[in-house]
């Protein structure tokens, strides 16, 4: 599991991050579906992961 990190995870998007600044590291989670806010009126987001994190989601980068 060394190489199993999120930067070579195919669910990984390396993208500005759900903020408004840029993860230097980090990307978005794209496994699952986008996680709902408390406000009904706002947009779900995307989990902001760090390149080097690891789930158990993990599928390989084509």
């Amino acid at each position: 599991m060394s190489n199993s990190t999120c930067a070579s995870c195919a669910f990984f998007e390396d993208h500005v991050a759900n903020l408004s600044h840029k993860l230097s590291d980090g990307g978005l989670c794209r496994a699952n579906p986008p996680v709902s806010q408390k406000d009904a009126d706002s947009q779900g987001l995307w989990p902001v992961v760090k390149s080097d994190d690891w789930c158990g989601h993990h599928a390989k980068a084509a």
